[in-house]
């Protein structure tokens, strides 16, 4: 009799219960955070944003349930939460404001959606090119890029009045202490919901220093129901639709690393096909989102951290994560107390979850031969390619705007570093004098 994989293992309802909220709360900022900013630009009113909100985190449930759950050659079958991607706030921005409002930002979701998923075979035999050098650095430039996030949560949130104030940062690490205190010493139910522990710990204590604001509760609806079109019929703009384009294949570039990643972490390494079907579930998600009123859907690099930190590898962990979404699209109210949580309780739980993917990149890598060949160049310049707009965000401002939307996200520029140069070191003919190909490990090679 065979034994069920870790991944398709199902835990005891209060388990999956426990667990998915943790995946819930770990991702909850990042996905209110793409409708607020885009909303925000456009000068939409408060009805409308919240109906943006309830609408992306309705979407992002369906859209995780697919992925983890799958069905014929849609979802890839891991651990992966959905949200919606940063790599379109820029251009959904400019779309928004200058070119069409939001009937073009859903026109252009739309077709990117459809693209996404005629793509989906193409990057799938591209596997290949993702061997442990490459796969290992995207994972630490994952990780590494994430941590400016908890950062500013930690300090009160970018643009807090009191951003950087001792009692934030006092918050916050405390929230982490207590983190890293029930992984080490408490049972093993608890350490695996070690963030969950943190998070509400975090907010029993913020509560009485008067960190929290649940003013926004009372006025949210008990039930919303997101309509298809809601802003009016798409409209297919072509600059809009290039734009969208681009993002799509840096999501799609985005989303391989993550896949790979958890596959690392679960023990379920993703083939061809399983990629393939995975990126079909995003683009399914993407056009479903064009639809029903929010944006463009990728996998959330947050819960790979999660699903590294506290080994629960099953997949329907997240598929009940996704259910808990759902139910927070539909019951706007209790959308509105998950948005009261304070931004240093989610900072001190996010570094230790971000650091958690860096983490796990070091340990992809090494797998990794260094020894008489050029892949510590591939590392180096790779990581210093995904790490430079994260510490100096206006460095491209002066470039075009596609080259913006692709070099803008640490986690895109040095995915595309890290398959450029194993390209260029380790599948190009070597120079005479050189180690051969041959003559280094296979999986490294790819």
């Amino acid at each position: 009799m065979t034994s069920t994989h870790p991944v398709d293992q199902v835990p005891p309802a209060r388990h999956l219960a426990a667990f998915g909220l943790q995946h819930v709360l770990a991702m909850y900022a990042g996905a209110v955070a793409v409708p607020l900013i885009v909303g925000g630009a456009m000068n939409l009113s408060p009805a409308d944003l919240a109906y943006l909100i309830t609408a992306d985190l309705l979407v992002c449930g369906i859209a995780t349930l697919i992925q983890c759950v799958g069905f014929w050659r849609f979802g890839v079958r891991l651990p992966i939460m959905q949200g919606c991607t940063f790599a379109a706030v820029s251009p959904m921005v400019i779309i928004g404001t200058d070119g069409g409002g939001l009937p073009a930002i859903y026109g252009s979701v739309i077709v990117a959606g459809l693209a996404i998923m005629l793509l989906a075979p193409v990057f799938g035999k591209l596997l290949r090119f993702f061997p442990p050098l490459v796969t290992g650095t995207v994972i630490l430039i994952i990780g590494v890029s994430l941590l400016p996030v908890a950062g500013n949560w930690a300090a009160g949130g970018a643009g807090s009045e009191d951003f950087g104030a001792p009692k934030n940062l006092a918050l916050a690490a405390f929230v982490l202490a207590v983190v890293v205190g029930v992984q080490r010493f408490a049972p093993v139910f608890l350490s695996r919901i070690a963030v969950l522990v943190g998070i509400v710990v975090g907010l029993a204590v913020a509560v009485p220093f008067g960190f929290t604001d649940f003013g926004g509760v009372s006025d949210a609806d008990w039930v919303g129901i997101s309509t298809p079109f809601h802003f009016g019929a798409p409209t297919f703009e072509v600059s809009a639709i290039v734009a969208m384009l681009v993002v799509a294949l840096v999501t799609m570039t985005e989303t391989t690393g993550d896949f790979i990643a958890v596959g690392e972490m679960t023990d379920r390494k993703v083939d061809a096909r399983s990629l393939s079907d995975g990126l079909r579930a995003d683009g399914l998600s993407t056009v479903l989102g064009g639809v029903f009123n929010t944006f463009p859907y990728t996998a959330y690099a947050q819960n790979v951290g999660l699903v590294g930190m506290t080994r629960v590898r099953s997949r329907w962990v997240v598929a009940a994560a996704g259910g808990i979404l759902v139910l927070l699209g539909l019951l706007p109210k209790l959308g509105a107390v998950v948005a009261a949580i304070p931004a240093p309780v989610l900072g001190g739980a996010g570094l230790v979850m971000f650091g958690t993917v860096a983490a796990s990149g070091l340990r992809t890598l090494a797998e990794v031969d260094f020894k008489g060949n050029n892949n510590l160049t591939v590392v180096a310049v790779s990581v210093a390619m995904g790490v430079l707009p994260v510490g100096v965000p206006t460095i491209y401002d002066e470039f075009p705007d596609w080259f913006q939307t692709v070099m803008h996200s640490g986690i895109s520029a040095g995915c595309l570093t890290a398959i450029a140069l194993n390209l260029l070191f380790n599948h190009l003919p070597s120079k005479a004098g050189s180690p051969s190909i041959a003559a280094k490990p296979r999986e490294e090679v790819g």
